[in-house]
């Protein structure tokens, strides 16, 4: 008898628990729902390049993404097809997913646009990874010339936006392990030392906890701070700075991002506490709001309300989330003119802030996840602001 295997629950691997692998049928039932959901979109099918589609849908990471042609192509009716270079055909023959698709190679010297053309509608519309090489789409389109092509972040921009258990499980260690990094963050000197020692300190804590990949570690002090996506530099902090540490990366594949404001002794003034408590309440408010059916740019909204009645509109200027799951930044987008309704499943950032140039900046960030009637965040260390030396 057929059926999906059961999978193992996560073990223990080198005192830390590691999720079980994805399998076979879990590459062959997303790559089915994506033909689906393509249909219902109106596609003729999809064109998955190299990245995190690719990863997501069949498993296969390529060694080296190169000009040489590597596409997924998923189509109604049809088993999904893979295509690589032959050299690279063995690492494909290893992913997990690669006993779902028809592998199909071509070699040096051949036009690889003969061997997919075949398995395209010539008058047919496909969605196309945004990441997909500008060389290839125009080979496609020289070699299909009927045949229409759209990015996918237009036709479906949802595709990974919605996180099974196992997905949810990897997201909640991962931000477990940010979280465990922040309280060690906590313990080691500010005052005196360079932005990029304390980023050091943080991606060194990161990988300690269990993360393979560090992706970022933003120490924005004193004024630095008031650039949300300020890189660590060679500033040295000083006493009495406000300090913004945003920081995350991939734990057994999929992300963290957590933001916290700290100030370095001695007691923070009236002012950096009353924009930290505004935000703080922002923050709150916004996951407050999270349930199905409201609507991302809702979530926004409720936010930048909070904080332009504080009397700081003007100073809170990027979103207030992004989706997280195999990358760090994946829609959905928590963004006025984002109208489509929240889902349980959804992962996102919550992460308000407001930016007083050549001052100071604040900014508080959780991921949170929607449930059945709410939301849970996945970042549980405080949101107060924590006085460092």
């Amino acid at each position: 008898m057929g059926g999906r295997r059961r999978k193992q629950s996560a073990r223990p691997r080198g005192g830390r628990t590691v999720p079980s692998p994805f399998t076979t049928e879990d590459h062959t039932a997303r790559m089915t729902r994506a033909t689906a959901e393509a249909t219902a979109a109106g596609l003729a099918g999809l064109v998955i390049a190299p990245g995190p589609d690719l990863t997501y849908l069949c498993g296969y990471q390529p060694t080296a993404i190169t000009e040489r042609l590597t596409a997924l192509v998923l189509t109604a009716g049809r088993r999904p097809a893979l295509v690589v270079p032959k050299l690279e055909r063995p690492d494909a023959e290893k992913a997990v997913g690669a006993p779902a698709v028809d592998l199909l190679d071509w070699s040096d010297g051949e036009d690889p646009y003969a061997t997919v053309g075949p398995l395209f509608d010539p008058a047919g519309r496909y969605g196309i990874s945004d990441n997909a090489w500008a060389m290839h789409l125009l080979g496609l389109q020289s070699a299909l010339p009927g045949t229409a092509f759209t990015s996918l972040s237009e036709t479906l921009p949802m595709l990974r936006a919605v996180k099974d258990a196992e997905e949810l499980e990897r997201l909640a260690a991962a931000g477990g392990a940010a979280d465990a990094a922040y309280r060690g963050i906590l313990e080691v000197a500010f005052a005196g030392r360079r932005e990029t020692d304390v980023a050091a300190d943080l991606g060194a804590l990161l990988i300690q906890y269990g993360h393979s990949q560090v992706d970022f570690t933003v120490v924005g002090s004193g004024p630095n701070g008031a650039n949300p996506h300020h890189e660590a530099g060679e500033r040295i902090i000083r006493p009495g700075d406000t300090v913004v540490l945003d920081f995350g990366g991939l734990k057994d594949g999929y992300g963290s991002d957590t933001t916290r404001t700290v100030h370095v002794g001695p007691d923070a003034p009236a002012e950096v506490r009353k924009v930290h408590d505004l935000v703080r309440l922002a923050q709150q408010s916004a996951f407050e709001a999270v349930r199905p059916g409201v609507s991302c740019q809702e979530i926004d909204r409720i936010a930048r309300r909070v904080i332009t009645e504080g009397g700081y509109g003007e100073y809170f200027i990027h979103r207030t989330g992004h989706g997280i799951g195999i990358t760090t930044h994946e829609p959905p987008y928590l963004v006025e003119g984002e109208e489509r309704p929240l889902v349980p499943g959804m992962c996102f950032s919550i992460e308000p802030g407001v930016y007083l140039p050549g001052r100071f900046g604040v900014r508080i960030e959780d991921i949170v996840t929607v449930t059945a009637n709410g939301g849970r965040r996945l970042n549980n260390t405080p949101h107060e602001l924590r006085t460092v030396a």
